[in-house]
């Protein structure tokens, strides 16, 4: 596999890193093609709210982290994106959530299967993945991504669905789950249908809610539940929508030409 080999010194560093980390994923077999288009899909809204985590971000992080903290059955789903970027991050935010973690991916094949479970055992041998053999399906799901774990997504009481399309997402609220989601795109089918939508770059999120979950265990329970209760999804988009416009209008006000940051 070839090398990365832009100098730190290059203003899109870090993007062109993670490019490369998908890169390397589709040579591995971890990523659909599908999942380039994903990711630059992400990395335009990126731009839009300024590539940095924003307060309504923020504020979805901690309901998320309270709700996870309250589950029985918490889940996290992976797939190829996520298996490509944040790996270890995911293994880690798991740990910390007391959740299991389940591959479960759109293009599903078992070679796909393997390759994400080979890349994330790489930062943790031993760390139980569920979706292997899947033997329950959603209902009203006939793709690939309606096959699901017994143990893990079926049984799960509170979900986490990140950089994924609508479909599951509306499916397993249908069945009475509590959705989370990571979606850069505050417009798209998964942030609206999500009880809790993180709007914000997943290589960002994770490890702050890593962080959230060790501060926020030791809250006491009623602590938590008064953050769950006080969330409104509806408002956080709204708010993340009102940032982008602001900061847009503030950028053509002010005149982008030739300024090297946006």
């Amino acid at each position: 596999m070839a090398r990365f080999m832009v100098p730190k010194s290059h203003p899109r560093y870090w993007s062109l890193y993670y490019r490369h980390r998908l890169e390397e994923a589709m040579e591995k077999g971890i990523l659909a093609r599908a999942g380039m288009i994903a990711h630059g899909r992400g990395e335009a809204f990126d731009y839009l709210i300024g590539e940095k985590t924003v307060k309504p971000a923020e504020e979805a992080m901690k309901a998320a982290v309270a709700k996870f903290l309250l589950a029985e059955h918490p889940v996290v789903s992976v797939n190829g994106n996520v298996a490509a970027l944040v790996p270890e991050e995911t293994i880690k935010l798991a740990k910390a959530l007391n959740a299991r973690l389940e591959i479960n991916l759109f293009y599903r094949t078992e070679e796909r299967v393997r390759a994400i479970a080979e890349e994330l055992r790489k930062y943790d041998q031993d760390i139980e993945l569920l979706g292997i053999n899947p033997t329950r399906r959603i209902p009203n799901l006939e793709s690939e991504r309606g096959k699901v774990d017994e143990e893990g997504i079926w049984k799960a009481d509170v979900v986490l669905v990140p950089l994924e399309d609508g479909d599951r997402t509306e499916a397993l609220v249908a069945m009475g789950k509590f959705v989370v989601t990571v979606d850069l795109n505050p417009l798209s089918r998964s942030a609206r249908m999500a009880d809790i939508t993180i709007v914000d770059n997943i290589i960002r999120a994770y490890p702050r809610m890593i962080q959230l979950a060790e501060e926020m265990k030791k809250l006491p329970r009623g602590d938590l539940e008064r953050i769950v209760e006080s969330y409104d999804n509806g408002k956080i988009l709204s708010s993340v929508l009102i940032h982008m416009r602001d900061r847009l209008t503030k950028l053509a006000e002010g005149g982008i030409w030739r300024k090297k940051e946006l």
